[in-house]
């Protein structure tokens, strides 16, 4: 079933995004998908299917998601669960669609609440006070973020954890105006970073450090941290960091009435994010070259870039209602993905439930035919193999009708699971070997009676059969 529903995935949604895309990487996983027999690499596959396809195409990107999801709690593994919901999450928040970003983050940090990873426990937080940054709800934000700090200082976690969440602390400081607790937050990001030598974080947190110093009005330093952060970002190639901290030099040197380095690095940020496609810094880029022009009387150039700064206004408002026809699609497309699944499993629940009924049934069936046997001349031994099968078989049909019940009260704990069913069967099992001896020896002792009562009449006819004297 759970290739059928692949099959199907692929066949109705993504196969012809794919073929349209021709994305290499995309290809291979695709390739990998369609032989992969372990469930498991399944949901792994899918996982990484989703984090391919979110730049391009979100909506694929969330079936893949939703399907490793689906497979994910089937076969209760629950680290391909988290990774789903993130995915999912990240997704949704890309897609401005808070609400279900948030959502999903809150079901992500109940099942990491559950498990022994910490890492995981610090990025559900964190990327639950990142949607609410998102939504400018600072003191939530900043609430989570705390939170994953307290886990990181409870456990030995991995350095870049650190990172991500002082990266956060500082961004919902420096946009709530307090530069001294954004200053220190960045700061601890950087030395994290250095630690790391990661290219990519360093240019972050020095970028979170230029604007933190434009902010007080300290042009030397935010120049320097800026200036920093654009040799680490091009090296890392963070384009969209890149167009920032670009437009932040430019600012600053418009400050110091240095008008050649500011129309510089304002048109290095406008093509950077021309190249990349990043429509919001385009617009950023275009304004800041539009008023400059214009505060310096350069007519033509000012109108010029007033032109790109209505079209990027319109397309950016045209991505946006095609973004909202892109979620109505994917939300419909995922409703009709859940219908199905629901299906799926009301089925295998009702062949479930047939099943145990007829093993119910075949019970007693069962311990009649034993009995009906015992008036039949059978061998004692028979007769006292098929009532010990019968008790067998009812012992474990109550095993395998209580394990449901008892996997949900201990969350599928193992140990849990064995210590109350070693506890029935401390109860159960006395009562077993009473029952037992005692049809066995009802049952037997029928076998005998008949078998003597046979031989009685046996001599007894042979008696008469003799002559009388």
């Amino acid at each position: 079933m759970i290739k059928r529903l692949i099959k199907i995935l692929f066949t109705l949604f993504l196969f012809p995004v794919w073929l349209k895309a021709q994305k290499p990487k995309a290809d291979s996983l695709v390739k990998l998908l369609a032989i992969e027999k372990q469930d498991s690499g399944k949901v792994k596959l899918m996982n990484e299917l989703a984090t391919v396809l979110t730049g391009y195409e979100p909506d694929s990107a969330v079936i893949y998601a939703e399907g490793a999801l689906s497979l994910a709690k089937e076969i209760n593994y629950a680290d391909g669960q988290i990774k789903a919901l993130s995915k999912l999450a990240y997704v949704y928040t890309t897609m401005g669609n808070y609400t279900r970003a948030l959502e999903l983050n809150l079901r992500k940090l109940k099942l990491t609440e559950k498990g022994k990873n910490p890492y995981d426990l610090v990025m559900a937080l964190n990327n639950i006070g990142i949607v609410y940054n998102y939504q400018e709800e600072y003191k939530k934000a900043l609430a989570y973020h705390y939170l994953a700090d307290s886990v990181i200082r409870s456990n030995t976690i991995a350095e870049a954890a650190n990172y991500y969440v002082y990266m956060n602390l500082g961004d919902v400081y420096l946009k709530l105006n307090n530069t001294d607790s954004a200053f220190s937050y960045f700061n601890q990001s950087l030395v994290v970073s250095n630690n790391l030598k990661n290219d990519d974080f360093i240019g972050n947190a020095m970028t979170g450090l230029g604007n933190v110093y434009s902010k007080r009005g300290d042009i030397a330093f935010a120049l320097l941290n800026y200036q920093t952060a654009v040799t680490f970002l091009k090296r890392s190639n963070n384009n969209d960091v890149l167009c920032e901290a670009t437009l932040g030099l430019a600012k600053l040197y418009k400050q110091k009435n240095n008008s050649d380095s500011a129309v510089y690095y304002a048109t290095l940020s406008l093509e950077i994010a021309e190249q990349s496609g990043f429509l919001p810094k385009q617009l950023d880029a275009a304004r800041f070259l539009t008023n400059h022009f214009k505060t310096t009387g350069s007519t033509d150039k000012a109108f010029y870039y007033l032109t790109q700064v209505q079209q990027l206004n319109d397309s950016i408002n045209s991505k946006d209602k095609i973004r909202e026809l892109q979620l109505m699609s994917t939300n419909e497309n995922i409703r009709q993905l859940e219908i199905a699944e629901s299906k799926r499993l009301a089925k295998k629940e009702r062949k479930q439930q047939l099943q145990l009924l007829f093993i119910g049934i075949f019970i007693p069936g069962f311990f009649l035919l034993t009995l009906l046997l015992s008036r039949i001349r059978i061998h004692a031994r028979v007769i006292k193999i098929l009532g010990i099968l019968s008790l067998l078989i009812l012992f474990e049909y109550l095993t395998l009708f209580l394990h449901p019940s008892v996997a949900e009260f201990t969350n599928h704990t193992p140990v849990y699971e064995m210590f109350i069913f070693v506890s029935i069967a401390a109860i159960l099992i006395p009562g077993h070997h009473r029952l037992e001896a005692w049809l066995i020896k009802k049952l037997t002792r029928k076998s005998e009676s008949i078998s003597i009562k046979k031989v009685k009449l046996k001599v007894k006819e042979q008696k008469d059969d003799l002559p009388r004297l």
